[in-house]
């Protein structure tokens, strides 16, 4: 009993608060356009702070993955303190940028820079430490059930945005003038002291054995080099293509429910999305406990994400969907899948790679694998909204209000339905890497 209850006090309560604190990253789409038009900046100019956050979330796994592997509780108070100040510093350089552009009516590039620097640098950097240390002793407690457990921690980080982004709008509406630069101050207090608390209690089992640097080899390199180095890219490369496929057709979400005449429940199905991205973490993951080959669980990912994109890129279902319910249908089966699978590749690497290279070096390993979502955090949603530019046309098609009276909106289905064609072919090419680089589960692996 005694050893059931350290699973849930030394591993997934602390991981639950950790990853549900910095999780609201994704939260970021709830407040962009009201940072944007507080301090005097675009849209487009401001975004590149949400960029900057998940590449440098990555890039900090990659490089601090040695320091997870040796202390956890290190990595857990970086997560803790980089997050919250970053936060806090957005919410200074918000206040500060607005301030400028009411006295000047001209953004201040300093404060613009500045949100920069803490929502994408510093925030990054709590994120990447953040997200990887409680994974390790998640599997090392819940040995039995590896997936299930560190999906249980991800699912919070997909669940944070349909958590947090309601109150988030409640603050906004509330707080008055400034409510935008009063709520990051707000969040950062609240945050730190929930990812404190997981650090305080954060607790690898006490008979784990942590291999010596002379057992684990040389370094990482010679840990990938155990198998093919094509199996190690192969994993690299098709979590790197499933994260770019979710992010292009996640940043467009809206826009395309709008544009199969769903405008008035957009926010009903945002949530409902991020329920599946939650869902899917967790599902996959505990899911992949029962098979004997984890990479069968990516196989199905991609073989799902390609029938579903294939029919509505068949059916035109996004330029052919308003008016029609079962076009409608098929592009939400669509969205919710896509979601359900972007989450579920994320709690399924470090299991899958556990399962192939064991887990002396799994937190090292983990976080270069990130890397991956470095890169598609910065390829994914600026594809997307390329092709939308670039490819067919805007036009405007009426949408009800709930007073009676309409309003027109502006869409792309064509460009819409371009990024699907985009992100079908990218699937393909994910499940040839899965049926042909990755090789089957390592017996000896621990």
């Amino acid at each position: 009993m005694k050893n059931c209850q350290n699973k849930w006090v030394r591993a997934a309560i602390p991981a639950l608060l950790l990853h549900c604190s910095i999780g609201t990253v994704y939260c970021w789409s709830i407040f962009s356009q009201e940072i944007a038009d507080y301090i005097g900046f675009s849209k487009g100019a401001t975004e590149w702070a949400f960029s900057l956050a998940i590449f440098f979330l990555g890039m900090s796994a990659a490089f601090l993955g040695n320091v997870v592997e040796k202390n956890i509780h290190k990595s857990s108070l970086i997560a803790a303190v980089c997050f919250a100040l970053g936060m806090v510093g957005t919410g200074f350089f918000i206040y500060y940028g607005g301030k400028q552009y009411a006295a000047n009516g001209v953004g201040s590039v300093v404060a613009l820079i500045g949100i920069y620097v803490c929502y994408g640098l510093i925030m990054g950097i709590g994120l990447g430490t953040g997200y990887l240390s409680p994974v390790k002793t998640l599997m090392l407690w819940f040995s039995d059930r590896k997936g299930l457990a560190t999906g249980l921690a991800v699912a919070g980080f997909g669940a944070a945005k349909a958590i947090a982004s309601p109150i988030m709008q409640s603050m906004l509406a509330n707080l008055g003038e400034g409510g935008i630069f009063k709520m990051f101050y707000i969040l950062g207090a609240v945050y730190f002291v929930m990812m404190f608390v997981g650090h305080l209690l954060l607790a690898k089992p006490a008979d784990w054995h942590e291999p010596q640097t002379k057992e684990k080899g040389q370094g990482i390199l010679s840990v990938i080099k155990t198998k093919p180095i094509t199996n190690y890219i192969g994993i690299w490369l098709m979590f790197y293509l499933n994260i770019t496929c979710g992010l292009a057709l996640i940043s467009q979400e809206k826009m395309i429910v709008k544009c199969i005449g769903l405008a008035s429940v957009v926010g009903i199905i945002s949530t409902v999305s991020a329920i599946f991205n939650a869902g899917g973490r967790l599902g996959f993951s505990a899911w992949a406990d029962t098979m004997k080959d984890r990479n069968t669980i990516y196989k199905l990912i991609f073989i799902l994400s390609i029938a579903f994109t294939a029919l509505v890129v068949v059916t035109g279902g996004v330029q052919n969907g308003n008016g029609n319910i079962l076009l409608t249908i098929l592009v939400l089966v669509l969205i919710f899948f896509v979601n359900a699978g972007y989450g579920g590749g994320f709690s399924n690497v470090p299991t899958l790679l556990s399962d192939q290279y064991g887990m002396g070096s799994i937190s090292a390993l983990h976080g270069i694998t990130l890397s991956a979502w470095a890169f598609a955090g910065l390829t994914g949603n600026q594809m997307a909204n390329w092709i939308v530019n670039k490819f067919g046309a805007e036009v405007e098609i009426p949408h009800e209000l709930a007073d009676g009276t309409v309003e027109m909106i502006t869409v792309n289905p064509t460009g819409y339905q371009t990024v699907l064609y985009v992100t079908l072919a990218l699937y393909i090419v994910s499940a040839i890497i899965s049926f042909t680089l990755i090789s089957k589960k390592d017996a000896e692996a621990k």
